[in-house]
């Protein structure tokens, strides 16, 4: 979960773990109960304007006034937010299942990164992810600033009078929120909806952290939000460096091979060959990068502990260890099968023209 500053948090308010067999009919008979007693929800303000909108997908401009009589779930985020991505099979879910009861799920997009403002990299991305109910564009965080929103992901839910009444920061808390739609919807009128909770099957990027074993932070490449890096002392920043690879890297720390230039958002290959490594601890490793041109491609391949990933690669990896960056998105390429510990990952690319944006773990 990162705020407008890039931080990353790894708190456990933020974390959550799959429901382990039996308490599945648990949480029904809670929900149950919950939506049976109906308790009182707090009023937290009028639902804003999305006025601010530079533009939408999957719909015609939507309004306050215009949604008067359903439930409005507004979900704050940017395509490349892994916390947000493994909020999505939940809100899929819940558009798709109560959508008829009166439930509105609108997307709110608003981009950490520039490349995050190219409308045709989120109409791209939105259809990879299955995104298809509402989506505001709010490239000028104009939505972000009428929500007072801080945080990607961010959900806040009001009620079929246009009153925000819960909202929540990060992941989690699912069967909370869905049982807050249910009671929402039952108080607008609606009838026989089913009050069992949504059973999701993630994939790839979408399961959830593995929060146990992960000890690694979000760490940005670029120099305005760093951290980490362990050639900080004989960079150059906005100017092209040759890089030898670090005698030793400490856990959560990282460094370049090769010909880079490292700019305030992002590190950028200048000759082919260039690696970069981090020494980790999580199951997954994941990095925002893409093409610096959008019509190039560059292929890549991963190792782990200096050998090829291919018993740990993650879901943009090959079976023989290697990729190719053709998208401007975030890449999973380490997903572990067995124990976890401190691993050293190293990506090589064999051709310039790559930008690294930030690393995330699961």
């Amino acid at each position: 979960m990162s705020d407008t500053t890039g931080s990353a948090d790894l708190a456990s308010d933020a974390a959550t773990t799959p429901d382990p067999p039996g308490r599945a009919g648990l949480i029904r008979s809670i929900a149950h109960r919950l939506a049976g007693e109906r308790p009182a929800l707090p009023v937290e303000g009028r639902l804003p304007s999305f006025g601010g909108a530079t533009g939408w997908l999957n719909t015609d401009p939507l309004t306050p006034e215009g949604l008067r009589g359903r439930v409005v779930l507004v979900d704050f985020w940017t395509y490349t937010c892994v916390n947000w991505v493994r909020t999505l099979p939940y809100l899929r879910a819940w558009a798709g299942k109560y959508g008829d009861d009166g439930l509105t799920v609108i997307g709110v997009h608003t981009p950490e990164f520039g490349f995050e403002r190219d409308v045709d990299n989120v109409v791209m991305q939105s259809r990879r992810f299955g995104v298809e109910y509402p989506i505001a564009l709010d490239s000028e965080y104009a939505v972000w600033r009428a929500f007072a929103n801080h945080f990607w992901p961010a959900v806040y839910i009001a009620d079929a009078e246009g009153r925000i009444r819960f909202h929540h920061f990060g992941e989690g808390e699912y069967p909370m929120t869905e049982m807050v739609i249910q009671q929402l919807l039952l108080n607008a009128g609606a009838g026989d909806i089913d009050q069992d909770l949504v059973m999701v099957e993630p994939r790839d990027l979408e399961v959830a952290a593995d929060w146990g074993t992960l000890q690694s932070p979000e760490t940005y490449v670029g120099y305005r939000q760093s951290t980490g890096f362990a050639q900080d002392d004989v960079a150059r920043f906005d100017q092209p460096r040759v890089y030898t690879p670090p005698l030793r890297l400490p856990l959560n720390t990282w460094g370049l091979t090769g010909t880079w230039t490292v700019s305030g958002d992002a590190g950028v290959l200048n000759e082919p060959g260039g690696r970069i490594a981090f020494q980790f601890h999580a199951r997954d490793l994941n990095l925002v990068m893409g093409p610096s041109s959008q019509e190039a491609s560059v292929p890549f391949q991963v190792f782990l502990d200096g050998e090829l990933a291919q018993d740990a690669r993650g879901s943009d990896v090959d079976p023989d260890g290697s990729g190719t960056v053709r998208d401007q998105r975030t890449y999973q390429l380490i997903r572990q099968r067995g124990p976890v510990a401190d691993r050293l990952f190293e990506v090589e690319f064999e051709e310039a023209g790559v930008e690294a944006y930030c690393f995330t773990f699961g």
